[in-house]
């Protein structure tokens, strides 16, 4: 499972939340067999996403991030509940492309930068909030970075991180969101500042062993935290037999009888982990049968 901890500055003035999200990344790779350039693109969109999963407030409330840069990995999506579980579904699983002149993955060149960063929010309202920003960078800690920004005029540092191993699975993944709430002065901005220039990256900081509390402390180094709370998380997904059959209603009469009549199964797929859900032609009578008496 993922760890996620959350910190606050003594006096109000900023907040951080890291997670070590290697286990949930890890299961997302071995779902949709993505090649190591793309795991560290959904790797890295996930995490966010977990990270702001977290910060919702209510239980029923949940969050998709939406990715659409034209890149060759197509349409990058992660929902997150509000304790962080998470899951994640990209277009194109393996894309082969160089690595970039410093040797790294070459991440942007996966997602591409001509396009949207959504961020629908489901918080109860009777419409789900919805931002939309320009994709900045395609290295997705920017792209988030920016979002919070732009579209929730909150002042944020996001870093993100995930470290392939050769066999192509996930050694390390994790990332901290740090946010500057109201009022808060200049010296702390400057503290956060220096700190973020000087930080080690995220997948160095967990290569060596270090815990999210140590990663958040170390980001915040020289500000008195108090800790909110920490929790685990894990890759779920919450797909089932009814939402399928919901789906299926969702199609209309006409096509679920054109299903009916077929001698064959009707085989629907879940993006987010790979189930398969199978209808026999009196399965979906029986939808029909009691979609109609409704």
């Amino acid at each position: 499972m993922g760890k996620i901890v959350r910190y606050i500055a003594v006096d109000g003035s900023a907040f951080v939340i890291a997670t070590d999200s290697t286990d949930i990344v890890y299961e997302a790779e071995q779902i949709h067999k993505t090649s190591a350039t793309v795991t560290a693109a959904l790797g890295r969109l996930i995490t966010a996403t977990s990270m702001m999963g977290d910060m919702l407030k209510d239980k029923e409330d949940s969050i998709t991030v939406r990715m659409n840069g034209a890149g060759p990995c197509g349409d990058l999506i992660a929902v997150s509940d509000y304790e962080g579980n998470t899951r994640g579904y990209v277009q194109n699983p393996v894309v082969e492309i160089p690595l970039k002149e410093n040797g790294k993955l070459d991440v942007s060149g996966a997602v591409g930068t001509d396009g949207q960063l959504y961020v629908i929010k489901d918080i109860g309202m009777k419409e789900p909030y919805v931002g939309q920003v320009p994709i900045v960078s395609g290295e997705i800690a920017e792209d988030i970075t920016n979002y919070f920004a732009t579209s929730e005029q909150t002042p944020s540092v996001c870093a993100l991180g995930v470290l392939v191993n050769p066999d192509l699975t996930v050694k390390k993944a994790g990332g901290y969101i740090i946010q500057l709430l109201p009022g808060c002065p200049d010296d702390i901005i400057d503290i956060i500042e220096k700190n973020v220039s000087e930080i080690p990256s995220v997948t160095t900081m967990l290569d060596e062993g270090m815990i999210p509390d140590e990663i958040a402390i170390k980001a915040m180094q020289g500000i008195e935290l108090d800790k909110l709370d920490e929790s685990t998380a894990e890759y779920r997904c919450n797909c089932s037999r009814k939402k399928v059959e919901n789906a299926l209603i969702s199609t209309g009469i006409e096509a679920l009888t054109e299903m009916a009549n077929d001698d064959k199964d009707t085989k629907v797929e879940c993006h987010f982990c790979n189930k398969e859900y199978v209808f026999t032609p009196q399965d979906i009578k029986q939808i029909i049968n009691a979609s109609t008496k409704k």
